[in-house]
This record gives structure tokens, C-alpha cells and sequence, in this order.
């Protein structure tokens, strides 16, 4: 045992908080209390970055206006996705994807545009950049969880439209628009998996030896054919 280990309860809550985070979009309208958001967003910054670049940028939205552009915005895409999903684009449609609307707390998060100076990491896997910033929105999901709050990731939306709206510099990008706020429950479930639209694959079907496909046995997987 080493000495550096959680005690049986911590790592319990870790473990929890990992396996009971879920993509909420439902939620209550009251408002999250500051001293919650503060510690959040200090969740999130300390998530790990490659070369320390720190490329994220969260930006709130509190002018209903500008939400509402947000909302269209999301709206617009959905319908083209529906469009590009072919057979199951009237099943999409009859999902609901984010929460945009209903959340008290609605943000953004983009990489900064001065992300291309920096070449520590990002020589050979220019997207260490969107790696980093992923960390760090997950660093917020699993603390919103820890304090009871829901949180959803929208990536429906185009970039460029989004950029505009927010009147972001040339050479940022908009990653995720984060619905947050108090729920009445968490999904027992992750809804995709509720609502019928797809499961998730079995953990053995994803982990390899050696070789593309290898299991520890010698075998050949597949992981797209489970």
C-alpha cells in the first residue's frame, strides 16, 4: 500500500463522481451559488495542459439576447445534422441535446488564439491544444457533479458562427458551450443510452496488447463491430 494512496473514502468519491457524471439537459432555473462557480472554474484551471500552454478561455453568458443567438445558433446546426444522419435524422430530432434555454449559468469555452506559439507538444499533435482544454472542461464536469450540480456539453454549433457571435480574435475557436445548474435527478443512465440511440461498448472490446486489434490473448478485435 502506498503511502500516497487516498484513504478508502476519498477514493470511493472519486471513483463515484467518475462513473455518476452524466450530460444533463434538463435543469431548474434557481441560480448557482458564486462560491460554487468560483470553485468550478478553479476545477477547471487546474486542469493539465501540454508545454503548460493553458489554451483555454471560458466566457460567460449573461445577456439574454445574446442567448437567444446562441440557442438559434444550436438550433440551426441540429437541423443539419438530422440532415447528414440520413435514416435516423427524424430519431435525432425527436432527442433533446442540450439546455441552452433552461440553465441558469451558460458558458463557453474556446482556445485562445495565441495557441500557435506554442510548439512544446503541438509539433507533432498540433491538437494537444483541444486535448488540454478537453481536461479541463472535464475537471469542471466531475467537481459539478461532487456538488450536485448538472452539467451539459453542446458541440452543436459552427466555430466560425460562434466566434462571431462572441466577437472572438481570429485564430480562436470555440470548443463547447456548457449548459449548467441544479437538476432534479441525474440520468440513472447516460440518456443516449435511455433513449435508445446507442450503449456503451464494452471495455474489453477497446483495450488492446501490442498490436491494432491485438486482445492479451493473441485475438483480433474489432471495436467497431460490437
Amino acid at each position: 500500500m502506498t503511502k500516497h494512496r487516498f484513504s478508502p473514502a476519498e477514493r470511493e468519491a472519486v471513483y463515484k463522481a467518475i462513473s455518476e457524471r452524466r450530460d444533463m439537459r434538463h435543469f431548474r432555473p434557481e441560480p448557482i451559488a458564486q462560491e460554487v462557480l468560483a470553485r468550478l472554474l478553479h476545477a477547471a484551471h487546474l486542469g493539465p495542459s501540454v508545454g503548460f500552454m493553458q489554451p483555454w478561455r471560458f466566457i460567460r453568458i449573461t445577456d439574454e439576447a445574446l442567448r437567444g443567438e446562441v440557442a438559434r445558433l444550436v438550433d440551426r446546426e441540429r437541423v443539419r445534422t438530422a440532415e447528414a444522419l440520413g435514416p435516423r435524422g427524424e430519431e435525432f430530432m425527436r432527442l433533446k441535446v442540450e439546455g441552452i434555454r433552461e440553465c441558469p449559468e451558460l458558458w463557453v469555452v474556446a482556445l485562445t488564439d495565441q495557441r500557435e506559439r506554442y510548439v512544446f507538444g503541438r509539433r507533432t499533435l498540433p491538437n494537444m491544444d483541444l486535448a488540454s482544454a478537453s481536461c479541463a472542461i472535464q475537471n469542471l464536469w466531475l467537481a459539478a457533479r461532487a456538488e450536485g450540480i448538472g452539467m451539459g456539453w453542446v458541440s452543436l454549433f459552427e466555430p466560425a458562427e460562434l466566434a462571431k457571435l462572441l466577437d472572438a480574435p481570429e485564430g480562436s475557436e470555440p470548443i463547447a458551450i456548457l449548459c449548467l445548474g441544479h437538476v432534479d435527478a441525474f440520468y440513472e443512465r447516460p440518456m443516449l443510452e435511455l433513449e435508445g440511440w446507442d450503449s456503451r461498448r464494452p471495455l474489453e472490446a477497446l483495450v488492446w496488447e501490442n498490436r491494432w486489434g491485438t486482445g492479451a490473448t493473441g485475438t483480433r478485435r474489432s471495436a467497431d463491430s460490437t
